[in-house]
């Protein structure tokens, strides 16, 4: 895969009585080291000043997820294991714990896809169930169907 990529991240959070699905296509970086995918790219929030840099370390066991800037966090997915992290937003500071049930990735010769399926609790209550795919690839050989 080269160096420029698309990235699309779908998102879906499963509360209650409803569900709210994400989704989001941005250019990013993308690099190999150690025989772990990282993707680099930045996000912008609707109404702050500035952005967030998204560092994503993908193995076939786990994601990080480092985002710095407007908003701060290091989330890590790991199959059945919780984990928990402060998730600081210019509204303030919370704190996320993340139990992942799931974890797979596909990777191919310009294309990597991350599926991640996981609990979410925020201040040491139940959110919601959440999925995240992400679908990376060379930007060259990307087709955008919306």
């Amino acid at each position: 895969m080269t160096r420029d990529v698309l990235i699309k991240i779908s998102g879906l959070q499963m509360m209650e009585q409803e569900s709210d699905n994400l989704e989001v296509i941005t250019t990013g970086d993308y690099f190999l080291k150690n025989g772990k995918h990282y993707v680099i790219y930045d996000e912008v929030v609707d109404g702050f000043e500035g952005n967030i840099r998204n560092t994503v370390k993908i193995s076939p066991n786990s994601m990080d997820i480092r985002k710095q800037g407007v908003v701060g966090a290091h989330m890590v997915f790991e199959v059945d294991k919780k984990n928990m992290t402060r998730y600081a937003t210019p509204m303030g500071e919370m704190v996320v714990e993340i139990s992942t049930n799931q974890i797979q990735v596909k990777e191919e010769e310009d294309a990597l896809k991350v599926s991640v399926e996981y609990s979410l609790d925020i201040n040491y209550e139940h959110v919601s169930d959440c999925t995240i795919a992400m679908d990376i690839c060379s930007k060259e050989k990307a087709t955008l169907n919306l």
